[in-house]
């Protein structure tokens, strides 16, 4: 039997895909980096263009899909978890590393 997520899973890929390409144009381009909570707390134009990005895409596909991404959250947007399939979105995992242009391990500790 077919996996009925699978077609869920094949569009998130897509849609990675396409946060991988605006991940890498920001890099050439510069940013814009925020604070959230407190000074190690970061969050770029970026991280919320890519959240927008990914659920307004799913949202458009399974409108009766719910969602709690990490800027949503963070800008005191409401999340309610029902029984609807939910996806958890953390646009950049690594933000401060993003915005310090380190992606070896070495490079930042």
């Amino acid at each position: 039997m077919a996996d009925p997520w699978q077609k869920c899973m094949d569009y998130a890929v897509i849609l990675a895909r396409q946060a991988g390409e605006m991940v890498h144009d920001a890099l050439k381009a510069g940013m814009n980096v925020l604070l959230k909570s407190f000074l190690a707390d970061l969050v770029t134009a970026t991280d919320q263009k890519v959240e927008k990005m990914f659920i307004s895409s799913i949202k458009e596909k399974h409108p009766s899909h719910s969602f709690i991404g990490e800027e949503s959250v963070a800008a005191r947007e409401k999340s309610v978890l029902t029984d609807n399939p939910t996806w958890i979105v953390d646009p950049i995992d690594g933000t401060t590393k993003f915005v310090h242009n380190c992606f070896d391990w070495l490079c930042c500790k």
